[in-house]
């Protein structure tokens, strides 16, 4: 879980890409609150606290949005940003509800050093993410996958992954996360004898 807290304000009016160019010159982003039991709600945010944080958001990172003194636990689903210039134009969260399931995409994050790279093969890491099910205060930040033990041609599939009870995950289980793959070395031969006419 998160402790990312944002403060932001209703936007009830000035809307259209001229009323949104106006936020972002103020250093603010137009965003948008949705959810299956929220109508939309629009509301603007700090655009520097929101920049700053946004590296260490993903998916499944809770954010609490302080909307006026009425607080909202919300996902970022997606957001617009300009490549060129690193400016975040609008963002889009989606609303959960405390005590009933949500569906988010957690990222897995592999760490140690497996036994079959120090015998000469290749960490070859297959998936990135796996969407799982949950409450919204059981939604890991992320899942730890250690690789330590994996020998050459050796692999950890979806459903060897460490997850609390809690938590179900929906991507097949027989998925590979992972695996050490041997080096084919390619032996080119040498003529060492010379074909005499």
């Amino acid at each position: 879980m998160s402790n990312h807290v944002f403060d932001a304000t209703l936007r009830t009016s000035d809307f259209g890409s001229a009323g949104s160019r106006r936020l972002l010159r103020a250093g603010k982003i137009p965003a948008v609150i949705y959810g299956s039991k929220t109508k939309p709600m629009h509301i603007v945010i700090d655009a520097h606290k929101f920049a700053l944080a946004i590296g260490s958001i993903s998916e499944s990172t809770l954010i609490t949005l302080n909307v006026e003194g009425d607080e909202h636990e919300v996902l970022v689903k997606t957001f617009q940003e300009d490549i060129m210039t690193d400016i975040i134009h609008h963002v889009d969260f989606y609303e959960v509800v405390r005590g009933e399931k949500l569906r988010a995409f957690v990222s897995l994050s592999v760490e140690g050093n497996p036994i079959g790279c120090k015998k000469g093969g290749i960490l070859d890491v297959v998936l990135h993410e796996v969407e799982v099910e949950c409450l919204p205060k059981d939604l890991p930040a992320d899942i730890k996958v250690d690789v330590s033990a994996l020998d050459l041609n050796d692999h950890i599939s979806v459903k060897e992954l460490p997850v609390a009870k809690t938590v179900s995950i929906l991507t097949d289980g027989d998925e590979t996360v992972a695996t050490v793959k041997s080096v084919k070395v390619e032996k080119v031969a040498t003529e060492e004898e010379e074909v005499v006419p």
